[in-house]
Parts: structure tokens; sequence; C-alpha cells
């Protein structure tokens, strides 16, 4: 059993972590079929957006501390840097729009996967927690480069520190998610966004999110010159002229992700 549930539907790829008894926490096994289904993902070119959500419960309440503590399993640098760091890797460079679905508590890496997505939308229950605090750990998974470019670094070392709970609605409020939707519809809600991004014009997209990557270390006139080069490509896919022709002809555009 590799922890995850895959499938594809009307063009959005869907990863649904499934270790439910356990609140979706990561172990070995898990973490390397989530890269391997990225990979898929990113390769296939009927997936035309990304949607992660957990099973059960929870989103992902971070790592299997029963793996930690085993013995024979993997050491602290080893999930570290060959389970989490590829998995957010894949979410910031694949070329598609990727939404995380929190479906419930998402908790140290579990809440920095979420984070590191391109939308991060959340049920209204649910809840997010920067946990590595209360077991004298640092925030892993790109929590200390994404968060504070959420909030604000100010807000971003309290939360990290003191381990507090942070509620979706104070979660959007504050800038660290897209939206929140009640809990009755909730996965209904964000598919509907997923599928949404699915019909829109992926390469177009794709640039859109490798701008916004570059831009997290970028003066201003090298970001200038990057859009200048990306909006160039963006130019020639079929989909940009499908757009211009659409608004012409005043008719709904039918873009193909090319």
């Amino acid at each position: 059993m590799s922890g995850i549930k895959f499938e594809i539907k009307d063009g959005v790829g869907i990863i649904r972590l499934n270790r439910p008894s356990v609140f979706n926490s990561f172990n070995k096994e898990m973490a390397l079929a989530c890269q391997a289904q990225l990979d898929a993902f990113e390769e296939d070119n009927n997936v035309r957006a990304i949607f992660i959500i957990g099973e059960g419960k929870a989103f992902c309440a971070g790592q299997d501390l029963q793996e930690v503590t085993d013995p024979n399993g993997p050491e602290l640098t080893s999930i570290v840097r060959d389970h989490y760091n590829p998995i957010i890797e894949r979410i910031r460079n694949i070329e598609k729009p990727i939404v995380g679905a929190v479906n419930g508590v998402a908790a140290g890496a579990g809440a920095n996967i979420a984070l590191a997505c391109d939308i991060c939308v959340a049920t209204e229950s649910a809840s997010f927690i920067q946990a590595f605090s209360k077991i004298g750990l640092i925030p892993d998974s790109g929590g200390t480069f994404t968060l504070p470019r959420l909030i604000g670094m100010q807000k971003a070392a309290a939360l990290m520190m003191l381990g507090d709970k942070v509620s979706a609605v104070e979660a959007e409020k504050m800038g660290m998610i897209y939206a929140y939707y009640p809990d009755e519809n909730f996965e209904a809600s964000a598919m509907k966004l997923a599928n949404k991004l699915a019909k829109m014009p992926t390469k177009g997209l794709g640039l859109t999110k490798r701008a916004l990557n570059l831009s997290m270390i970028s003066d201003l006139t090298t970001q200038l010159k990057t859009e200048e080069e990306l909006q160039t490509i963006a130019g020639g896919t079929h989909d940009y002229n499908e757009g211009v022709a659409a608004f012409l002809e005043k008719r709904k555009p039918a873009f193909k992700g090319e």
C-alpha cells in the first residue's frame, strides 16, 4: 500500500493522501509514491491541473513519528532530503497549476506541502499548525521560505516558534491561503476551482508559475526581462491565438493547453 490514491478526472490529476488512520502522516513509501505520481502527472498531457487532498478527517499531520523512532527507519536527514524536499521541488517546478485542498488539520510538513501549492484552499473547520517547535525541530518542507513570503516575517516567526493553531478563517484573512469553503460542500467547491484551471491555457499558467518562482529571487530589472522572455514564449502558443480569436469573435475560447 503506497499511502496515496490517484486518478485523472476531467483533466485534473488527483492525488489523495491515504493513511487516514494516522491522519495521512508521511512515511517513506508514501513520500516516494507521491513524488512518482507528481512526475507522472507532469508528463501526462491529459493532466492540465493537479489536485492534492487528504482522505478522511485530516489533510496531513506531517511526518509519521513511528518511522522516525524506528531503529531500522530512515534518519532525519534522509527524511528531509529524500522525502520532503523532492515533493516541494516538484510542486513548485511542475508547470501546471496545483491546488492544495486542505480538508482538515494540516500540521508540520503537511502544512508546508499545502502552502507550497499554487492555490491553497481549506474547509472552514480546517487548521494549520507549524508543529515543529513542539518537538524541538525547525520548520522544513520549504516552510521557512514560503510562509514569510505569504504572511510576513513577524507572523511567520511567531507561528513557527509558538506553534499556534491557525484556523482556516484566520489563514484566509492573513493571506496564508486563497479561500475557505463550508465543510458540507468543500471537496466539490475545491474541485470546481481545479476544473476551471484545467480548462484554461495551461502553457500560459505554467509560464506564470515560472515567473512567480523567479520573482522570489530577482530584482526588478531582471524580472522585467524575465516577463519579456516568457511573454514572447506565451505569444507563440496555440492558446494565445485561440484566446485572441475568441475575443475578437465574441465567443468563449476553447483552450487546448498547448
